[in-house]
């Protein structure tokens, strides 16, 4: 009888110390976008956090829409958005405010009240669309948005590489058109996955691309960004979003991510550089760079 009562206590003890173990585990999904920059930013995220203790699930590759869609339905838990994008796109806001202060402010409260959203400390990142050029191009075409009206108005058969979403935004090229007042034949519009735009534009398949302004492709194939002279675009700065209730459940989340508020343009440039023109897996591009700041050994 003594015997069988130490064999329950052992056995109750185990039961404890396997349910503490799994009530203690920290599950979490980080979403990301379909472009470089979010596969590095999701990966600083995800190692930042597996760093930390927490068991991540990676829901990489999807369009802003349905990023956007799997945060707010609780598909995912948590991704770094642009506040540009907020205001615009998932906020329907047609004011286009281009002081980053005041439209982080504008949004973080906002999409909090509205959505559960919490939008973490803002980075130093402004990865707004532009148009660019090839030098030669520019040196016929002009530096400005303005230049490029003009030349469009008078050259109708100017093939456009846009991606899919610019297509449509209101901070796209509708917008953008309506704004600098281009007339663009829709046949003259090719659209693709982000990616692909440079690789036309180099292959002459088109004459005039889209881009993010922090792209590394920017200088590998050594475009020029036009000057928004008549500030269409709005301010991007990237910020982690996060639902509130899984912030409530780990608060700590806030200051193990802080490394993504930290970043610039400069060092987010580079980072999508070594993706894009040397072909480092954005992984280990994201690792590199945490271990090189000392945020993980």
């Amino acid at each position: 009888m003594k015997k069988f009562t130490i064999l329950l206590v052992v056995i109750f003890l185990l039961v404890g110390t396997i349910t503490s173990f799994a009530l203690a585990k920290k599950e979490i999904t980080v979403g990301a976008k379909n472009f470089t920059e979010q596969y590095v930013l999701g990966n600083i995220i995800s190692i930042l956090l597996e760093n930390n203790g927490f068991e991540v699930t990676e829901k990489f590759g999807t369009g802003s829409a349905i990023t956007r869609q799997g945060l707010t339905s609780g598909q995912t838990d948590l991704y770094a958005e642009y506040t540009g994008t907020a205001s615009l796109v998932y906020l329907k806001h047609e004011e286009v405010i281009t002081d980053p202060v005041k439209l982080y402010n504008k949004v973080k409260k906002e999409d909090l009240e509205k959505n559960g959203i919490v939008w973490l400390d803002r980075s130093g990142i402004n990865n707004t669309y532009a148009i660019a050029l090839t030098k030669e191009q520019v040196a016929e075409i002009g530096t400005t948005l303005s230049d490029l009206a003009k030349y469009v108005n008078q050259n109708h058969n100017l093939i456009w590489g846009i991606d899919h979403e610019f297509a449509e935004r209101v901070d796209g090229l509708p917008g953008l058109a309506e704004h600098y007042g281009m007339n663009i034949n829709k046949e003259n519009i090719k659209t693709m996955d982000p990616g692909l735009t440079y690789e036309a534009l180099d292959r002459g398949q088109t004459d005039i691309t889209m881009v993010f302004a922090t792209d590394g492709k920017i200088k590998k194939y050594g475009l020029q960004v036009l000057k928004d002279d008549q500030q269409f675009f709005p301010v991007y700065n990237i910020c982690v979003n996060v639902r509130e209730e899984v912030l409530n459940k780990y608060p700590e989340i806030r200051e193990i991510l802080k490394p993504i508020s930290e970043l610039d343009d400069e060092t987010m440039t580079e980072l999508n550089y070594q993706v894009d023109a040397t072909g480092l897996p954005a992984k280990l591009v994201a690792k590199n760079f945490l271990r090189e700041k000392g945020y993980i050994k």
